[in-house]
């Protein structure tokens, strides 16, 4: 940072952002242990030649010239030959670190970095022509509040979408066994993922990371683009729940031919979709604007993060492990391994979540939770002034947690594996957080997401004895054995015997339309021999009889009634 104040003392200082390489000079981290020297503007020339030094030099001050024509080392020497204290270069391009080889670094003890020419414009227009500076480094705090934003946001999004996930699964299962193909069918329809498609999902991934890196110019807007189509859907799949409870606008619009309004939708439903599109419409537009558009832009990824978690599912633990196990070393490759790979030291994940520095767009990738720094350090002007975390790090241990929902559901265990794994997320996330502080770079979160949650579900279902199923899919697997079972009529009120009706007939309207309820039985003798004595009675039954009188059938079939309604109530 560079603090500029007036000579004159009439006016309070300004910080502005500037971009240093320590390796020249180091500079002091308080702002108070820093030198407060004249500075003067050389803009006027470039700095390349002794022709270009004033009469007089730079004593003790730090000159402020144009980049470009020769080496920064060039510049850098030039202004320490003549007395400078500093030297600022401003650049109308993107602000890089000023860079030299070791040799040189070595002859410079004077510190140098860029600043940008509209900062310095403002420098000229806040506080004239005689104005100091003071060049400082402050240290970047160890955490930063919009952490706990972050955490809340991906914590909740998790939960949500994998509970949400797993409910609806339940419910849509269920709903197979109900005669309901009516116009209220609003649920999408899931997609199971099979190792086939992990592998062509992650081959996909990191080629577009590769092309990203590559053509990160051409392709970014290709990004934004499937971005907003992704949102507005996933921000329709989230609100039309809610929206179908609203009393109004259940009429439909009327017969035509147009593509998708042959369906008839309702006209509730017709303007949800309107918005929907008009928010991503809006955020596409204002994309830029950093003091609003971050808002925008999560609201729309946490609702396009519960859409996938709803829409994509993993039936069995296999799958889960195999795909957070492959994500996990393609996240630690590349950004722990591609700095060994590439030109310039930098890793290819951290270059393209964050934007390349040399883009000439200036644009960022949109699949990220952003939220802006909170505290009120100076480095809060600079260029990255966001904290960043990847739909990648929500939606992919969001899928265990959904599958451990489903599980619970199914075996009813009172949804203890949902819990732990949701609990180890946030653990994980934590983790991460830590190690950011720590490391002060960017972090691949799966490297402690994946452990955190795949750990705490085996270890769970090791714990309750209950791996073999687990690993399997209780309840989604087709060939998974089942208990025994036997097929008993419920406690229902007893017909009243009619004398006219033969003893047969009314045997047989007991075993036919019975309320039914399902007993695991304890030994595979007993079960055979219920299920043989009542495949006896069913055998014996079935005869033809005469029909009983019109009352007597009446209440039959209004005793049947409840007796299925109660059935009803009991699955649901």
């Amino acid at each position: 940072m560079v603090h500029v104040l007036s000579e004159k003392g009439s006016s309070k200082g300004k910080d502005y952002c500037i971009l240093f390489n320590s390796q020249w000079a180091h500079l002091p981290h308080d702002l108070g242990k820093a030198s407060l020297l004249q500075l003067q503007d050389q803009t006027s020339s470039v700095l390349c030649s002794p022709s270009d030094v004033p009469h007089g030099g730079f004593n003790n001050q730090i000159p402020m010239v144009m980049r470009g024509n020769c080496t920064f080392y060039e510049k850098v020497r030039l202004a320490q030959i003549n007395g400078a204290r500093g030297l600022l270069i401003v650049s109308r391009e993107r602000l890089v670190p000023p860079g030299g080889n070791r040799s040189q670094y070595e002859e410079i003890d004077i510190p140098v970095a860029l600043l940008s020419y509209t900062d310095m414009l403002d420098i000229g227009k806040s506080f004239g022509s005689s104005v100091k500076g003071a060049m400082y480094a402050p240290n970047e705090p160890v955490l930063d509040y919009n952490m706990v934003i972050i955490f809340v946001m991906a914590v909740g999004t998790v939960a949500i979408g994998g509970y949400w996930a797993g409910s609806r699964d339940v419910k849509k299962r269920y709903m197979k066994h109900k005669r309901d193909d009516g116009a209220e069918k609003h649920d999408d329809e899931t997609v199971d993922v099979t190792p086939i498609m992990i592998c062509v999902f992650v081959v996909m991934c990191c080629s577009m990371l590769v092309l990203l890196y590559f053509f990160y110019d051409h392709l970014v807007y290709l990004i934004i683009g499937i971005f907003c189509l992704a949102a507005s859907i996933g921000l329709y799949s989230c609100l039309s729940p809610f929206v179908r409870r609203f009393p109004l606008g259940k009429c439909r619009i009327p017969d035509n031919n147009l593509p998708y309004f042959h369906k008839r939708p309702q006209v509730r439903m017709l303007l949800l979709a309107v918005f929907c599109i008009s928010v991503s419409v809006v955020w596409g537009i204002f994309r830029n604007e950093d003091q609003w558009a971050w808002v925008l832009q999560d609201a729309l990824g946490i609702a396009f993060c519960l859409y996938m978690l709803k829409t994509i599912r993993l039936p069995t633990f296999k799958g889960c492990t195999l795909l957070l196990l492959v994500l996990f070393v393609y996240d630690v490759f590349f950004v722990f391994i591609t700095p060994f790979l590439t030109k310039t030291g930098e890793s290819i994940m951290v270059e393209v979540a964050a934007g390349p520095s040399d883009s000439a767009t200036h644009e960022k990738l949109p699949m990220v939770l952003k939220v802006p720094r909170l505290n009120s350090s100076p480095l809060a002007l600079c260029d990255r002034p966001f904290s960043l975390l990847g739909f990648g790090d929500i939606l992919v241990p969001g899928l265990l947690v959904a599958y451990c929902h489903r599980f619970d559901i199914q075996v009813q265990s009172s949804r203890v594996y949902f819990v732990a794994c949701t609990i180890a997320y946030g653990i994980g996330l934590l983790v991460t957080f830590v190690a950011l502080a720590l490391m002060q770079m960017g972090q691949p979160a799966l490297l402690y997401l994946v452990p955190c949650t795949l750990l705490t579900s085996l270890v769970v279902a090791l714990w309750r004895r209950e791996l073999a199923m687990f690993w399997t899919g209780s309840g989604f697997a087709k060939d998974l054995p089942q208990p025994p079972v036997v097929i008993a009529p419920v406690n229902c009120p007893q017909l009243p015997k009619d004398s006219t009706v033969p003893a047969s007939q009314q045997d047989t309207e007991q075993m036919t339309n019975p309320t039914l309820h399902v007993k695991e039985l304890h030994g595979s003798a007993s079960a055979e021999e219920e299920l043989a004595d009542t495949s006896t009675k069913t055998d014996q039954s079935e005869i033809s009889v005469a029909h009983s009188e019109e009352p007597t059938a009446q209440n039959k079939d209004d005793l049947e009634s409840k007796c299925l309604n109660a059935e009803q109530n009991q699955l649901e």
